[in-house]
């Protein structure tokens, strides 16, 4: 799943705020690491770093406890990272002599132990590009449509001379879309107070557009290492875009800003490599994920980061601790650019069907008319939170997004895509809860009672079929993704509830570990005890990779204010195409919300290593050591995110009338109010609910049923006269073996086998067909043969594989609709492993669904 992500986080802060400077680095001479200390374990940050041999540099950003160390270069002759790092290995034998079963008196076994228990976290730092999400230059003739506000320019008494074009802020062909702020202006609320900071490629602040809105204490230049965010590069201009969108005076210069009188703060890291703790320092999140020290940085653990008293960073961004914002154009249609998913909370107003954002560009007084993207949707919500805190500061990360919820507005209700949650709202993956608008947000915001501190509930990991997965991503144990998916269930209590003092449901993460041969063929949902499913992952005809999810964490907010108790299913299937495969090893799931007593409130803790499967302990008083190679980083260089957006991008016509994930329940098809979804049946035909339900199918189901069973029996009827014709010939005090008799009717065996799935016991020697032995541990806890709904033994793991049974003519599919019916013609199938059965529990739960 691709979230709407511009690198763009508008960090919403007051002006009280100091930002210390850091150093520069020297990439070229030195090596940094970032080592977390224990204060009170029993050795000093200098003890620690000496015996490392290291320097310490400075804190790492606003991370407690955290620092970035140096030491130089090693002589490329003599070593290399590849062949180890020297740093890492003083780690590693620091560790290990602490852990030695040497004499606990030994003073070096006591040195260790005690400067190993105040090393709790090292890592190396190594440049990566980060990305950000721009759109390409539009060719062509200008956008369509230009809007005229003039009436409410000059009761206003705006000046600004490409107002009229910026229809995110007035949309007259289209009233109602748009960010509906000039209502909140009137009110007297324009931001004052809030500081929007922008991690991108830094920001103009020499333009008169933005000069007298920017706030140089809390900028920074993390790739060239200076005070100042400048834009340095040909195609550095997207930050200073989006500060335009946020706070653009008011003048007579190009346009105007949402929250026009509040502040910004440029933070550049997106036009060069850049390392984790930089990144970690500018509150950022990386494309494919954020690593540990980026996690750190969360406003969660560290609430303090950005706003005082506790509040936290409001970050917009693809992220649990984030509002997460999609895109919609100015008729409200959904672009093909803007990613549908579960994690969607709201959208905003971006380019599409024509037209762009009009805002600030790069230059003393130069404009934009070419931006768009979920790069321009982001600081236009932005700008409206800026509006909300600047008249309530009070308010958390999370009470910004409740009002998102409770406020967004639902547009075209006709949409397919929009179904009903268990609380009775609509929620859609292309709209999230709808659009937001500035009015009703602020409105809302001016009276809103302030929320409970946040709980959760990590649940137990489930391994599927003992499913594992190391930090190399070997794998083993797991079940074969077979033909209707597999599916696995997770209960929570009131236990649970009570022990976690967890009251009501807000986000739910979900962290799945997958393997497979093409991942875009992997779909994945979760599906509620109330029968709400959402859809994690559908299929992505472009995403040829094959490194599966290894550990990958999905987010959904479909089950906002649900109640959680009951079973959870979780259910993986895939295309079932002939020459791809895939194992779920498996899942583990944590619900975010409220606590039901704010003076007992529980910290996360960041998982120091990603990927495991089982994942190791959190949540204990010390955390395990970790090797080298868990810790090191890539480094890696991404393309422009240009590359990334289609040609007409601006230009495409949207949509309001497709679901998202089509021929998923749940997944774009509108359910009634008060009849979710079921969940899926615990029988063979997980479909068999919805289909008694519909009379014609069950007359048509029956007729089937009636027409085969009467079939099978003339065959039998037929097979047994052969049989009898076949004993009368035999020869008088001839010794026939038995695996010869009744050879004319070998090939109808097998039709008979194509249609109930067995095997006949009466099989031709030279016919290609090699009959499997049961295994005790191939039997599944029902006493079936867990592989016999498999059309082939398994051609890896070290196995030889078994000649397919195959009529030549390949035979029509059998349409039986008996339970455990087999289908010969369906494409081949890996394996389960053995005792796995079709679920990773032993049954055949979903082995023939009816999809």
């Amino acid at each position: 799943m691709r979230l709407p992500l511009s690198l763009l986080l508008a960090l919403l802060v007051h002006e009280s705020l100091v930002y210390a400077k850091p150093a520069k680095r020297q990439y070229s001479t030195h090596d940094y690491y970032v080592l977390e200390h224990v204060p009170y374990a029993g050795a000093s940050l200098d003890e620690c770093a000496r015996e490392l041999g290291v320097e310490v540099v400075e804190r790492a950003g606003e991370l407690a406890n955290h620092w970035l160390v140096r030491t130089t270069k090693p002589d490329s002759s003599l070593s290399t990272r590849d062949s180890g790092d020297r740093i890492m290995r003083r780690f590693q034998q620091i560790q290990e002599r602490a852990s030695s079963s040497l004499s606990s008196r030994s003073e070096d076994v006591k040195h260790s132990r005690r400067v190993a228990s105040s090393l709790r976290y090292l890592e190396p730092q190594v440049l990566r590009k980060r990305v950000k999400r721009a759109p390409p230059p539009i060719p062509g003739p200008n956008a369509v449509g230009a809007e005229s506000s003039s009436s409410i320019a000059q009761r206003l008494k705006i000046v600004d001379p490409e107002f009229g074009r910026q229809w995110h802020l007035v949309n007259d062909d289209y009233p109602q879309h748009m960010m509906n702020v000039t209502r909140v202006w009137e009110m007297g609320i324009t931001g004052k107070g809030v500081i929007s900071a922008l991690v991108d490629d830094g920001l103009d602040y020499n333009s008169d557009d933005l000069a007298a809105n920017f706030y140089a204490e809390g900028s920074y230049d993390y790739n060239d290492h200076t005070d100042l965010p400048t834009p340095a590069l040909f195609d550095d201009h997207h930050g200073t875009r989006c500060a335009g969108q946020i706070a653009a005076g008011r003048n007579n210069v190009c346009g105007v800003g949402i929250a026009y009188e509040s502040k910004v703060a440029g933070l550049r890291i997106l036009s060069g490599p850049i390392s984790d703790v930089d990144e970690a320092a500018a509150l950022n999140y990386a494309m494919e994920g954020p690593g540990y020290l980026i996690k750190e940085g969360y406003p969660q653990r560290y609430s303090a980061i950005g706003r005082g008293h506790g509040l936290g960073s409001v970050f917009v961004f693809a992220s649990i601790f984030s509002v997460t914002v999609a895109s919609v154009d100015y008729k409200g249609l959904h672009p093909d650019y803007s990613e549908a998913c579960a994690a969607n909370m709201i959208v905003a107003y971006s380019s599409g069907s024509g037209n762009h954002i009009t805002t600030t560009d790069i230059g003393k007084n130069r404009c934009a008319h070419s931006h768009g993207g979920t790069s321009a949707a982001a600081p236009n919500a932005a700008g409206v939170f800026a509006l909300a805190l600047s008249v309530r500061p009070d308010l958390s990360w999370r009470d910004i997004q409740h009002l998102c919820v409770q406020t967004a507005f639902r547009i075209n209700p006709e949409d397919p895509d929009w179904e009903r949650t268990a609380t009775g709202r609509y929620f859609s993956y292309k709209y999230g809860y709808g659009s937001l608008n500035g009015y009703e947000f602020v409105k809302a915001a001016q009276e809103w009672k302030t929320v409970k501190p946040q709980a959760f509930i990590e649940a137990p990991v489930v391994q599927v079929n003992n499913g594992t997965m190391d930090l190399f991503r070997e794998s083993s144990g797991g079940s074969f993704i077979i033909g209707g998916g597999v599916a696995s269930e997770m209960e929570i209590t009131q236990a649970m509830l009570n022990d976690n003092n967890f009251e009501k449901l807000e986000h739910i993460t979900i962290k799945v570990w997958i393997t497979h041969s093409r991942r875009g063929d992997v779909e994945v949902e979760l599906v509620s005890p109330n029968g709400i499913r959402s859809v994690l992952a559908g299929k992505r005809y472009q995403d040829s990779d094959n490194t599966g999810f290894p550990g990958w964490t999905f987010m959904t907010v479909k089950h906002w204010d649900e109640n959680p108790l009951g079973k959870w299913t979780i259910r993986v299937s895939d295309q079932e195409k002939e020459d791809e495969s895939g194992v779920f090893l498996g899942w583990t799931m944590t619900l975010w919300g409220s606590v039901i007593d704010a003076t007992k409130v529980r910290l996360y803790d960041i998982p120091l290593v990603e990927g495991l499967l089982p994942p190791l302990a959190t949540n204990e008083p010390s955390h395990p050591s970790v090797s080298s190679s868990a810790l090191a980083s890539s480094t890696k260089t991404h393309t422009k995110p240009t590359a990334h957006l289609p040609g007409d991008h601006g230009s495409a016509p949207g949509e309001a009338d497709k679901p998202s994930f089509p021929g998923k329940p749940g997944g774009g098809v509108a359910q009634p109010s008060g009849s979710p979804s079921p969940t899926p049946d615990s029988g063979w035909f997980a479909e068999l609910g919805n289909l008694v339900t519909n009379q014609m199918w069950l007359f048509l189901a029956i007729g089937v049923v009636i027409v085969f069973s009467a079939g099978v029996g003339f065959y039998l009827y037929r097979r047994q006269v052969n049989r009898r014709k076949d004993y009368a010939s035999l020869p008088t005090g001839d010794d026939v073996p038995m695996g010869s008799v009744g050879r004319r009717a070998g090939p109808r065996t097998k039709e008979l086998y194509d249609a109930f799935g067995e095997m006949s016991d009466e099989e031709d020697a030279d016919e290609s067909t090699v009959l499997r032995s049961v295994r005790p541990q191939d039997m599944s806890p029902g006493g079936f043969q867990s592989r016999f709904l498999d059309d082939d033994d398994p051609t890896t793991g070290g196995r030889t594989p078994a000649t397919r049974y195959k009529d030549e003519p390949e035979q029509p599919k059998a349409s039986g609709s008996g339970s455990g019916s087999h289908q010969p013609t369906e494409p081949e199938r890996p394996h389960s492993p053995a005792g796995s059965g079709g679920s990773g529990d032993g049954s055949w739960e979903h082995a023939s669904e009816t999809r």
